[in-house]
């Protein structure tokens, strides 16, 4: 499978990150989104991503200038038409990726794999929207896209090897490690990770112990990066309450129950690091 232009629908966090490794990995990139301005502040955030790599020697100036010439921005998803793969990294929200990819399917050619970069929602759910099921997966990167390693690469129940296969060769060639896992609510990652972080809000609405403490518990205790509460603020603490939400929904089990705190501040529009504050002030 000869892949050469990649489009990379919705240019937030994830998105702006997953372009960036497809540009400096020497493929070219269609970046769409909605407006001019989120394709702009994704062109900024990749440059001064760039830079720090530069900055560490692990590119050179003159790799920053070629990856960003390869990244062309685009309103509207009328070009992805000539895209050899495309991956969507929109909001974590069914409803939405559902309106993606069933435009993507009339838009695409039929032999093109359709990837979803979702971190819960189920990809056989998603493919069945379209008329290509054998060729839509899960391509699921981690946040800060350029610099972790990992990517969950999950099947649907439609999910042919071929597209396997096709997929976790192309996150070899993005220097990443390609981890297959099964659909299912949350897939390895998050339903592992977000009961923790759940239960470390649960910890501070008890009043078990303050959030200071219950990170200090796991870099000391766990050998944790950083603790669940900065980590959650880090994710966004909308994207947390999403995940557990599908979660709940797809397993039925009340251990995924979202924390009423972690509800109420995302009602107070306290999404974490994004907003300038969630159970830390940014």
């Amino acid at each position: 499978m000869n892949i050469a232009l990649v489009g990379v629908v919705g240019a937030g966090t994830m998105g702006n990150g997953i372009a960036h490794v497809f540009a400096r990995s020497g493929y070219r990139v269609l970046l769409c989104d909605v407006e001019q301005r989120f394709l702009d502040r994704a062109l900024q955030i990749i440059g001064k991503n760039l830079d720090r790599e530069v900055a560490k020697n692990k590119i050179t100036a003159a790799d920053k200038s070629a990856a960003l010439g390869r990244i062309e921005p685009v309103v509207g998803r009328a070009k992805l038409a000539n895209c050899d793969f495309v991956v969507e990294a929109a909001t974590e929200k069914f409803e939405i990726k559902a309106e993606i990819f069933r435009d993507l399917d009339k838009i695409c050619p039929p032999d093109v794999i359709l990837a979803s970069n979702t971190s819960s929602i189920s990809i056989t759910r998603v493919a069945a929207l379209t008329k290509r099921p054998e060729k839509v997966i899960g391509m699921h990167f981690f946040n800060p896209v350029p610099v972790m390693k990992l990517v969950e690469v999950i099947r649907g129940l439609a999910t042919t090897d071929e597209t396997f296969q096709a997929v976790r060769e192309l996150a070899l060639k993005l220097e990443k490690t390609p981890v297959e896992v099964n659909d299912a609510p949350g897939f390895v990652s998050n339903r592992v990770l977000m009961p923790l972080l759940n239960e470390a809000m649960y910890a501070v609405m008890e009043g078990v112990a303050t959030r200071e403490a219950v990170d200090e518990v796991f870099k000391l205790g766990m050998a944790h990066p950083m603790g669940p509460l900065t980590l959650a603020d880090f994710i966004g603490l909308d994207v947390c309450l999403d995940i557990m939400r599908v979660m709940q929904e797809g397993l039925g089990d009340p251990k995924y129950r979202p924390c009423p705190l972690l509800i109420k501040m995302v009602d107070a529009g306290w999404l974490g690091r994004k907003s300038g504050r969630g159970f830390y002030k940014y």
